[in-house]
């Protein structure tokens, strides 16, 4: 007897579907969590560090916080404080010490770096030697440079001893001189609106040159460095061409050497300058507030007012004023950075 069978089921129909494709939003935050996760911590420490005490000394500057309490309550008006600040004469001063220091401290840090890495660069011999001697006093701190040229420059030691053995007899002042050659505040009274206001001799304190020569001879090393290694960069090739074309070392270095080095003057001037605006331990070590504040600078104004005076409102009000020089001096180039990077 024939056993009858039921026919198999047919197979279900099994084709998978395609996997549904991620919104933007989602293929973004899976393509970029990792770095921000990365990024997160330091940026949340810049926003508090940076940012939150920039906003902080802002606030404490518009206050009437002087003393040991604290008083967060705001001047009225609120730019009293600035008001008062630049009515000092000492203030005053201070500007203009420190547009006189970084003027002088560029110009001659730039130039000495610059014949250092030439000098080093055309070397026959011993490059790696005179590069080494020249960089040594960047490793130093300032204080020590400050120290050890405060004694070179003080009149009755150091260079005025040697002034002495040629037959010089009085020798310079140097940093115990209170004068200020070239001013100029009186031609500008009568020029600028409101020239009364300026207090203070407009020309150049002597006793802040020998605080220059300082400050120059530390940094020096650096701006040789980073010349050094531009120079390293420039195809042989171009000293080749210029020779063959008649070219002297002089018309060389002039249309061929300074070119190449103009983007590295401009990093140097830069770097250099936001340290010159903010300098204080260098000064302070070397001399201090000087005779009749001839190399007192905003760091040293900081410094008093709010650990010695302890008026805390104006030296939070100094410290935005540099804050503010400091940011004239590198936002404009990080703004050209940023421009120049979204051409290319």
């Amino acid at each position: 007897m024939p056993v009858l069978t039921r026919p198999a089921a047919p197979a279900p129909h099994t084709t998978k579907e395609p996997p549904a494709k991620p919104s933007p939003r989602a293929a973004w935050w899976r393509r970029h969590r990792f770095g921000i996760a990365i990024l997160t911590p330091s940026l949340i420490m810049v926003g508090i560090f940076v940012y939150g005490f920039i906003g902080y000394s802002v606030r404490v500057s518009v206050s009437k916080w002087q003393g040991l309490n604290p008083d967060l309550s705001p001047r009225d008006p609120l730019y009293q404080t600035y008001d008062d600040m630049f009515h000092t004469p000492r203030f005053q001063a201070d500007l203009r010490n420190v547009t006189v220091f970084t003027f002088l401290f560029l110009t001659l840090a730039v130039v000495v770096g610059l014949v250092l890495a030439l000098l080093v660069h055309n070397a026959l011999a011993g490059r790696t030697f005179f590069r080494g001697v020249f960089l040594f006093p960047y490793a130093l701190s300032f204080i020590v440079t400050g120290v050890v040229w405060r004694w070179i420059f003080t009149p009755s030691t150091g260079a005025n001893l040697i002034l002495q053995g040629l037959g010089v007899e009085h020798g310079p002042k140097w940093i115990t001189d209170p004068a200020v050659a070239g001013d100029v505040s009186g031609a500008l009274e009568p020029v600028l609106p409101g020239g009364h206001f300026i207090q203070v001799e407009l020309g150049i304190p002597l006793a802040l040159i020998p605080v220059v020569i300082a400050a120059s001879w530390q940094l020096g090393g650096f701006v040789m460095a980073n010349f050094l290694a531009a120079l390293s960069a420039l195809p042989e090739e171009l000293r080749e061409a210029a020779a063959l074309d008649g070219a002297g070392t002089v018309r060389y270095h002039w249309h061929i050497v300074l070119p190449w080095l103009r983007p590295v003057v401009v990093v140097v001037l830069i770097i250099l300058g936001h340290i010159s605006l903010k300098s204080f331990d260098l000064v302070y070590a070397m001399v201090g507030q000087g005779p009749g504040f001839a190399t007192d600078v905003p760091g040293i104004f900081v410094f008093e007012q709010t650990f010695r005076a302890l008026r805390y409102n104006t030296g939070a009000a100094a410290s935005v004023v540099m804050f503010l020089l400091s940011a004239a001096v590198i936002v404009p180039y990080l703004y050209r950075s940023v421009i120049r990077e979204k051409t290319r």
